[in-house]
């Protein structure tokens, strides 16, 4: 029936139109026999989790430069592997990043396991990665849904339950369309279809694959579609960040525990954040300056408003938390995003908010 969308209206469309990205092994090359790296497809579903393409193209290349396999990067310490990872957020990701490719190593024989059910049993390896995995890099035909692929399925079958509640009716439609053939491909071609086609505003019906299928266009709906809750407004939170410079030009720096926020990162000593903050801890004695801009950063969950105090002190100065590090060893790159705001504050590298 040819208002039915099939899988092969889209593989022929993919083909043709498929984005290029470093991780990728095209349509092209496939079909020539060449395989995808399943380290790479990993790599970059993982950095991929909640950011953009755009954002994670550099950081991509600039990890598969440094730890080219996964046996490099589980070889990798821990703070150099956070440092690279600084300004993509999210950072359990990250600490997950390192626990998965060690356990790779030990417990896989640095070999990636190629089916669905073992990709699960991997550190930070949830349902949407291991399926993404499966497929791509395997080409087994696993069911994979991710924001775009959610507008998709929406759009093409005119569902109007909202999101997150439309998430079990939305992976059942997406499953009846996986193919056995191709796959890998497949998963990939949805994925474009929704980020350049079917996008969640302005979607150019007349140039897509499935638009004589799409019940949504034929409706009139497309353009409402899906349909979310709404969100709550998001709590704002506030704290202190102290930046400390000694007068030989080190700074006062302190690696925040694994777990929490921000886990394992580098970061300025400084309060809890709270909606009511109560405490003032100073990391160490010293002529504080406050700064009359704060430092503002949103999370996942919460609004932050950082108030920077700074302040030099001499060599002889002791921190009851944290420890100087030496000038030529630090790196403000090697910052989270939030921290990274409060030192362009403090040395005047930014202006606003």
């Amino acid at each position: 029936m040819r208002d039915l969308a099939a899988p092969e209206q889209l593989l022929e469309w993919y083909d043709r139109h498929a984005r290029e990205m470093p991780w990728r092994v095209g349509p092209a090359e496939r079909k020539a026999g060449e395989c995808p790296d399943p380290y790479r497809v990993w790599l970059s579903e993982i950095m991929l989790q909640q950011t953009t393409v755009a954002a994670v193209r550099d950081y991509f290349h600039r990890f598969t430069a440094r730890w080219p396999t996964v046996t490099d990067l589980a070889a990798a310490p821990d703070a150099d592997v956070m440092g690279e990872w600084a300004g993509l957020g999210y950072y359990a990701r990250a600490r997950n990043l390192l626990k998965c490719a060690r356990a790779v190593v030990q417990d896989h024989g640095g070999q990636f396991p190629d089916t669905y059910d073992t990709l699960l049993t991997l550190p930070g390896v949830g349902p949407y990665t291991a399926a993404a995995i499966s497929a791509i890099a395997f080409d087994r035909p696993a069911t994979v849904v991710d924001g775009n692929v959610e507008r998709v399925m929406a759009r093409l079958h005119d569902i109007h339950t909202p999101l997150p509640a439309a998430k079990p009716a939305l992976t059942e439609r997406a499953a009846a369309l996986t193919p056995d053939t191709r796959p890998g491909d497949y998963a990939q071609a949805v994925m474009d279809l929704g980020a350049t086609i079917c996008t969640p505003r302005n979607p150019a019906c007349g140039i897509c694959p499935w638009r004589d299928p799409c019940m949504a266009r034929r409706e009139g709906t497309a353009a409402d579609l899906p349909k979310k809750t709404p969100k709550k407004p998001k709590p704002i939170r506030q704290g202190i960040a102290y930046i400390v410079q000694r007068v030989d030009g080190a700074y006062l720096l302190e690696r925040r525990p694994d777990k929490g926020l921000l886990g394992g990162m580098l970061g300025w000593p400084g309060t809890d954040w709270t909606e009511d903050p109560q405490n003032d801890d100073p990391p160490i004695r010293a002529e504080w300056q406050t700064l009359p801009t704060d430092a503002r950063h949103t999370f996942t969950h919460f609004h932050l408003r950082l108030t920077v105090r700074t302040a030099l002190v001499p060599m002889d100065r002791p921190a009851r938390r944290g420890d100087f590090m030496d000038p030529s060893d630090f790196r403000p790159s090697d910052l989270p995003t939030v921290m990274r705001k409060a030192f362009d504050l403090a040395t005047g590298r930014s202006q606003g908010r």
